[in-house]
């Protein structure tokens, strides 16, 4: 029996993929069809897949034409599917020549001819208009918003704002873009805006854009106090619209992944989190000029977002030491104590810390070194220091690809994946709003 191998997504089943299935079983006797696991295409970056794996696995079944179907789930698969089936014949389509030859080794490669004018990605586009996004507020994040945004098939960004007229028009320069007067003109030409703004002009800025019926995803921190949090939450679930803090550390692959090694107890019980932030900006003279650009005003959402997610129970105490000069911080240190645990915060402002992360559990700690918000690796430790388990997952672009799919799942009302809850916000903004009510004890810079 001569048995032949081929994998793909086979999200929106098409006549192109049946084509290719029939060609690939007439190779051999016996067709093997691996389609790929959730978590493997987000971990490559492929964030346009319309239908769960379950979906995609029946659809290829009722064809009738594998023999076998199979679930590829990691980078380097494919070789240990060849030995373990004893495969004679890879194939796959004639885009990907060349990229499979290294298979040769194990058993012979073909490409098969694709069908032409046919593709997943034209019927995702045809299926439903892409979501029209606005940025209100030019700089870093909104270049790396713009762009990532790109990677993620059913959302584009179509407009922008900004007070400063010459910093808009270089940001739009060759991009197609609308630049729009003012924020109620932007929200007005969108289904969503991005918010890449300062946290203290937040509440008004949801609000306003909840009641034009655009959905909101807002750079981190979102709200100062928990009452503007719940004001805005209440207002988005009334409209039926989505209120999403920008957080892509959490959609991170290895953050993933990270958390749920951890909560199946492989490290023991949590009993502390060590977690620290901080950043220099190139141009901090122009930063220090607005508080609101400080440490834990800047940090609060990210530095906490382990804790949170760990730490199921309300934070007991906080005490915050700040150091500052004149209203703005430079640097925030917090000891949190929660139920049977603790955890301690460092941010900076102007002032470089480690950036690493340590979380300590009763059998070993795991390990996630600076700068940990862009996590790729980490590592599990225990007793015996020779038995250190190391974890790499990789990330595509600057990461925020993942985080944009999942705000455009949420709008769909197809999220899979973690999710940043109001309780989460809720559970942060109660720290930063005790930091805001000025309840730290201050030291001069």
């Amino acid at each position: 029996m001569k048995k032949v191998i081929t994998y793909g997504t086979y999200d929106l089943l098409h006549h192109g993929h049946v084509a290719l299935l029939k060609r690939a079983k007439a190779l051999g006797d016996y067709l093997i069809v691996g389609v790929t696991a959730d978590g493997f295409d987000k971990e490559r970056g492929k964030l346009n897949v319309s239908q769960s794996l379950a979906e995609r696995i029946e659809n290829v079944r009722q064809l009738g034409i594998a023999d076998q179907i199979i679930v590829e789930e990691y980078e380097g698969q494919k070789i240990s599917d060849i030995q373990k089936y004893a495969v004679d014949i890879f194939t796959v389509g004639s885009d990907w020549v060349g990229k499979f030859d290294y298979l040769s080794e194990y058993c012979q490669v073909v490409y098969l001819p694709r069908t032409r004018g046919i593709s997943s990605t034209v019927l995702r586009a045809s299926n439903k208009p892409a979501v029209k996004v606005g940025i209100l507020g030019i700089g870093n994040a909104a270049e790396r918003f713009f762009s990532e945004c790109k990677a993620v098939s059913g959302m584009e960004v179509t407009a922008v704002c900004d007070p400063d007229a010459q910093n808009m028009n270089k940001f739009c320069r060759g991009k197609g873009l609308e630049r729009t007067e003012t924020a109620e003109d932007l929200y007005a030409a969108c289904d969503a805006v991005f918010l890449n703004t300062p946290v203290n002009e937040h509440y008004e800025q949801i609000m306003a854009a909840l009641d034009a019926g655009c959905h909101v995803i807002c750079n981190p921190p979102m709200f100062l106090t928990v009452a503007e949090a719940n004001r805005c939450y209440e207002r988005a679930d009334e409209l039926g619209l989505v209120l999403f803090e920008g957080l892509k550390t959490l959609y991170f692959p290895a953050f993933e992944h990270m958390l749920l090694l951890v909560k199946s107890g492989v490290i023991g019980a949590v009993k502390d989190i060590d977690v620290s932030c901080s950043q220099i900006p190139e141009h901090m003279e122009q930063v220090e000029t607005n508080k609101y650009l400080g440490s834990l005003y800047d940090w609060c959402s990210d530095v906490l977002l382990p804790i949170i997610k760990l730490y199921e129970s309300e934070c007991l105490d906080c005490q915050l030491i700040d150091f500052q000069k004149g209203d703005f911080s430079y640097f925030t240190r917090g000891l949190l104590r929660y139920q049977n645990a603790t955890a301690s915060i460092k941010v900076g402002k102007g002032i470089k810390v480690e950036g690493e992360l340590i979380i300590t559990g009763t059998k070993g700690y795991l390990y996630v070194p600076a700068p940990w918000w862009r996590t790729e690796y980490f590592e599990i430790r225990s007793e015996d220091l020779r038995n250190v388990k190391k974890y790499f997952y990789n990330y595509e672009g600057e990461g925020l690809r993942y985080m944009i799919y999942s705000f455009l799942h949420a709008i769909n009302g197809t999220e899979r994946s973690l999710v940043h809850t109001r309780q989460d916000v809720l559970r942060s903004t109660a720290i930063l709003e005790k930091f805001h009510r000025g309840e730290y004890t201050g030291i001069e810079m």
